[in-house]
């Protein structure tokens, strides 16, 4: 990276020290993925900009970079995509007005486009009956994956969350569990005598049977070659138990939201058993229902 860098400097014109910006967001010590994500949107877009005969930064407006925003839409890049870049050249601009080097930065108020939100997927009524509800025998392996399948929609945990769990984070007396979750936030959640009862067997009759000298012995849950259990564990896990079609792990901690959320929950309390930072991310849940309420009325009222 430093090559390709160093070259980009070569081509880019003095003004729009390029350097001096990426050696400022070093000694920031910021992520090394947001250093590099930084560094070369900038350099992308004083690229095509020198293109277009723009030799300095001052000369730059905000016109000029809505412009470009259209430039990168038009050639088909994600909005997710977009909108970290005018976060990098709203960075950069703001950066050169610090340094003196510009006035003002013709990206501060910069609007982008609007990212798409996609709806959230939830498991349908049939295929959340087959994987609760299913005899599936009662071999180790039969109990720890009901176990784990209980735990993620009866709790609502990330695949994450879930395989991070130790037998010291279940709570039998009080049915809580103990979650470190994003930013090693811990939080408390409820879980249903189902999955109590789940774990409990899984504890009690199974886990001893897998167990070996390696294992770590205070993890939760371990897979067949008994270590810790994987996110890709609990996908092999519901790939195997689903009769038909596929079921993402996540897609169970959205329908564990949106039953809450159709139950009557209060919305904050739904954030936090989520573990969300923000209320905005819970409120994608409320279109869900709405989504569903929709799509029911269409397909069974007369005038749907």
């Amino acid at each position: 990276m430093r090559g390709v860098s160093a070259r980009n400097d070569e081509r880019a014109p003095a003004p729009w020290r390029l350097q001096g910006y990426g050696d400022t967001l070093r000694a920031a010590d910021r992520a090394v993925a947001t250093q590099r994500a930084y560094r070369s949107d900038a350099e992308a877009f004083v690229e095509w900009a020198s293109e277009r005969g723009t030799e300095t930064p001052s000369s730059i407006t905000q016109k000029d970079l809505r412009e470009y925003l259209v430039f990168m839409t038009r050639r088909g890049d994600e909005r997710s995509s977009i909108l970290r870049r005018r976060a990098s050249l709203r960075s950069y601009f703001s950066w050169l007005v610090e340094r003196g080097h510009i006035d003002a930065n013709p990206a501060a108020r910069l609007l982008a486009p609007r990212a798409t939100q996609h709806l959230p997927k939830i498991v349908v009524r049939e295929q959340l009956d087959n994987l609760l509800d299913e005899d599936w025998g009662e071999d180790e392996w039969a109990v720890l994956d009901r176990a784990v399948c209980e735990v993620l929609y009866g709790a609502g945990l990330r695949v994450s969350e879930l395989c991070g769990l130790d037998l010291s984070s279940v709570d039998f007396t009080q049915g809580l569990l103990r979650v470190l979750g994003k930013g090693r936030k811990e939080r408390v959640v409820p879980l249903h005598r189902r999955g109590l009862e789940a774990l409990r067997l899984w504890i009690e009759d199974a886990r001893d049977d897998v167990i070996r000298p390696e294992s770590p012995r205070e993890a939760l849950f371990l897979n067949h070659r008994a270590h810790r259990l994987g996110p890709r564990d609990v996908r092999r896990i519901l790939d195997h138990r689903i009769a038909h079609g596929h079921v993402h792990p996540h897609a169970l901690r959205h329908t564990y939201a949106t039953h809450l959320v159709e139950g009557g929950a209060d919305l904050r309390v739904v954030q936090e058993l989520l573990g969300h930072e923000s209320l905005t991310t819970t409120q994608i849940y409320t279109h869900v229902s709405k989504s569903r309420l929709q799509k029911v009325h269409r397909q069974t009222h007369p005038r749907g």
